[in-house]
């Protein structure tokens, strides 16, 4: 086990900042402070970073660590924090390692001891759950699907019983044939679309699947979340198999109330019932 407190001592940290994922306005003023601090910015895309840079007046040296790159950087980033220089990563929107490069840098980083402290900002996910009107008490995010058709649709039937919240992203140019496989895979199922989020076109368009295949002519552009409703399906589940879960749950120290209530929720079995057979 290791502990580490990011700000007890004067060791190396690298900082991972959220960046805005579309308003520029929406950078934290602690952003910004600690962009200033930096001797040196790592970013996904050296001119979307240097626009953000300008627009508050900040001129630092910047490098481009990106998918294609990011072994190699990641390596000569960790020397330069091993030396004493401050540096930063920030990916192109959003938080790095989110559907973009970042995880490994991370890695990396925790793997030669330099501690690692994110700055908080948007998230397009997050802004497009909880402005969605679908359930938010749990969701999955699973990222972009595979552009292969095939791939695409083994991943969702690897969610297709999944009662949570599901989101993704989606470029413009894939979002309907997207949409065509989730309809096939998991059903005609309600649906909402984020898209240009913070930015003065936002919008969100709400309702089935099918019925927002019906834009295809129209076209839609800007990036995409598409937030899917979980399935409502009823799961046939053996009396075995409820009370195996009540009991391992219990054996981990949960009560048996408690046991109970988190298996309802992981079959979509009304807790009443399994409080029946468990006391049988």
């Amino acid at each position: 086990m290791i502990r580490t407190k990011s700000f007890d001592n004067n060791g190396p940290i690298l900082y991972l900042i959220a960046t805005p994922i579309g308003n520029l306005s929406e950078i934290s003023q602690r952003a910004l402070d600690t962009l200033k601090e930096m001797d040196l910015i790592a970013a996904e895309d050296t001119r979307n970073t240097h626009l953000l840079l300008s627009k508050y007046g900040i001129r630092k040296d910047v490098i481009s660590l990106r998918e294609h790159n990011e072994v190699q950087v990641s390596l000569n980033v960790i020397k330069l924090l091993k030396e004493g220089k401050k540096v930063a990563y920030v990916s192109d929107a959003g938080y790095p390692g989110i559907s973009d490069p970042g995880a490994i840098l991370v890695s990396k980083a925790i793997q030669s001891g330099i501690k690692v402290s994110t700055i908080s900002g948007s998230s397009a996910f997050l802004n497009a759950l909880v402005s969605s009107g679908l359930p938010t008490e749990h969701f999955f995010f699973y990222g972009f699907l595979s552009p292969k058709e095939k791939e695409a649709s083994d991943q969702l039937s690897s969610l297709k019983e999944m009662r949570d919240t599901l989101i993704f992203y989606e470029s413009p140019h894939r979002l309907f044939k997207t949409l065509k496989v989730m309809e096939q895979t998991l059903g005609n199922r309600e649906i909402v679309l984020a898209r240009e989020l913070t930015k003065i076109n936002e919008e969100f368009i709400r309702g089935t699947i099918q019925e927002i295949l019906s834009l295809e002519k129209e076209g839609l552009k800007g990036e995409m979340v598409i937030i899917v409703s979980g399935s409502t399906e009823q799961k046939i589940v053996d009396d075995s198999v409820l009370i195996k879960r009540v009991e391992y749950l219990m054996s981990k120290g949960m009560s048996r109330k408690d046991a109970i209530e988190v298996a309802s929720e992981d079959f979509g079995i009304n807790k009443n019932y399994i409080y029946k057979i468990v006391h049988q």
